[in-house]
């Protein structure tokens, strides 16, 4: 980060904080915040909220205005995913709060840690459709780990300290708290509790020894084993010990897509991603393997293709997971272990043996070999894939990469060899438009040192563009990447494949010059169009000390290969053919 940004963003004096001193229901909140070690909030006022962001003028806490509630929910995620820690968000109520939906639903899905803060109208309001008063707490109670709505200023900060366990504790999620305003205007004795603990909400830590065993001996005497590690080995932290367990065991591990980064993407014993746009080997794999070790992955539609009877139809499948109603949901499994993946390795490491798996290691060589991710380049043609590969070679897989959502989500997921983890910051589950750009500026101010890579489509970028002037605000270095194909290229793809080539309302040939849009932010902007431009630009981009839009102008008629439709099986898939 910038000089210019660690000024804007220099804390003031930390308050002294006097346990059983009257203060508002704002004041409270901020001190719990304080006190959670929140480093930043991301936001935007509104009416319902000013109590609180009156409190915030003086405050110890570093706010970031973002340009609309959505990108602030996505800089609170980006932040959480580059660091492990609960993002937190504040918006007003009504249109403020129901804005924060799509991103709330995005963390649901992948298990990401939010504290999200909401004002509503005073209680005495609640009910009589008050100038912006929405019910949100029961509009996301579907969509969050837990919600709360605070009728109380003394239930205040018993509420926040649950809120972050909540969130942070067991499988990661969104908590939702919501203050009317009369609550945080009232006073009360402020008290913050050290510790809590929350009735009914019990999540399973480390697993029995027994447990332990059972996975240990279904899978020591496996001569094809496999380890499909998902978002659950970022989400503990289990990196170091998913490696050592790899390397003893001498199994291969596939990473989900959400799970890439958590084993090194270099690494011999590394098969890359599986599925839909999987690789070649990955699904092989999955169909030949007599071991299927899930490891924090939920088995989801876009690895099984739905088709769930059919999944590895060689294997026992053993399956790991923080949350009980993973196991088994959606494969049939053998063996299931109820607890952290962190905790559960740091047993099984001691015990596992080496498996017999020189003969299945060589065959998986084999296919790398025969099949590897590839594309037809062109002379004076910018392919997209060169785009991520060039990319990729020049940070040396080290790099924070952002993306959005479509097909060059799935060209950073096969071409983009991950070194550490939580250096993959993309909605998976949701596969929400218009969340990187701005998550990739969470991830900044979360790691004002790392290069940080912001990976967008045409679409998505245009979807929360006007966060450039947070990026220019700060003078966040962020390397803005758009990859524009002039279309909405998965849809385009897709309505190629299946619905023979009638193209319905996929053209973006309309879209603003991203430069000029760049320029007139005050962010810097550059285009290429050929490799040899692409090259020129990025070094420049690289060596700049400040945020860059980098318009790369791509063949539009690209593809995401392999492929497998929805409802096929692994062993149909749509390979690149020759020319």
């Amino acid at each position: 980060m910038s000089v210019e940004a660690a000024e804007l963003t220099k804390k003031k004096q930390m308050p002294e904080m006097t346990f059983g001193e009257e203060v508002t229901g704002a004041e409270a909140l901020l001190r719990c915040l304080i006190l959670e070690q929140v480093e930043y909030v991301f936001g935007y006022p509104g009416g319902a909220v000013l109590p609180i962001y009156d409190s915030l003028y003086s405050s110890y806490l570093d706010h970031v205005l973002t340009r609309h509630e959505q990108g602030a929910i996505h800089a609170a995620d980006g932040y959480a995913r580059a660091t492990g820690k609960p993002g937190v968000v504040m918006a007003t109520s009504g249109p403020g709060a129901t804005n924060l939906v799509t991103g709330i639903a995005t963390a649901q899905m992948d298990s990401i840690p939010l504290v999200c803060i909401t004002g509503n109208v005073a209680q005495s309001l609640i009910g009589t459709d008050a100038f912006q008063e929405a019910n949100i707490t029961g509009i996301t109670l579907p969509i969050t780990k837990h919600n709360y709505f605070v009728r109380d200023v003394r239930d205040l900060p018993r509420v926040v300290k649950e809120a972050f366990y909540i969130a942070s504790t067991g499988r990661p999620g969104p908590v939702l708290i919501d203050i009317p305003k009369d609550v945080a205007n009232a006073k009360a004795p402020f008290y913050y509790p050290e510790t809590i603990e929350v009735r009914g909400y019990k999540p399973t830590l480390t697993p029995s020894d027994e447990d332990v065993q059972e996975f240990i001996a279904a899978i020591q005497t496996a001569k094809r084993p496999v380890i499909l590690a998902g978002g659950g080995i970022l989400a503990a932290s289990a990196h170091e010990e998913l490696l050592a367990f790899a390397e003893k065991s001498r199994i291969p591990v596939i990473n989900t897509f959400m799970g890439l980064g958590g084993f090194p993407g270099t690494h011999e014993l590394a098969l890359n991603m599986p599925g839909m746009h999987g690789s070649y080997t990955a699904n092989q794999a999955l169909l030949n393997a007599d071991c299927i070790i899930g490891l924090g992955a939920r088995f989801d539609d876009r690895i099984t293709m739905g088709r769930t009877k059919e999944f590895g139809p060689n294997a026992r499948i053993v399956h790991v997971d923080i949350d009980p109603a993973e196991l088994g949901k959606n494969v049939e499994t053998a063996v299931t272990v109820a607890g952290d993946v962190k905790s559960t390795l740091i047993k099984a490491i001691p015990l596992i043996a080496a498996c017999d798996t020189a003969a299945w290691l060589d065959q998986l060589k084999t296919w790398q070999t025969e099949q590897p991710y590839r594309y037809h380049a062109e002379e004076n043609v910018l392919k997209p894939q060169q785009v991520i590969e060039m990319i990729y070679e020049t940070t040396n897989g080290e790099a924070i990469v952002s993306t959005d959502v479509g097909q060059h989500q799935m060209w950073v997921g096969q071409f983009y060899k991950f070194k550490n983890p939580r250096s993959l910051i993309s909605s998976g589950g949701l596969g929400t438009m218009g969340f990187g750009f701005p998550a990739a500026v969470g991830a900044q101010f979360a790691h004002p040192n790392r290069t940080v890579v912001s990976v967008s489509g045409d679409g998505g970028f245009q979807m929360t563009n006007q966060e450039l002037a947070i990026v220019a605000q700060y003078k966040l270095p962020i390397k803005i990447v758009i990859i524009n194909n002039q279309c909405l290229g998965m849809v385009r793809q897709w309505q190629e494949i299946f619905y023979e080539n009638r193209y319905s309302e996929i053209d973006l040939t309309c879209s603003p010059d991203f430069v000029k849009l760049a320029e007139a932010y005050g962010v810097r902007g550059m285009r290429a169009s050929t490799p040899e431009e692409a090259k020129k630009v990025w070094e420049e981009a690289l060596a700049y000390n400040g945020p860059v839009v980098i318009d790369f102008r791509v063949a539009n008629g690209e593809n995401v290969l392999p492929m497998v439709a929805t409802g096929d099986t692994l062993d149909q898939m749509m390979l690149l053919e020759d020319k």
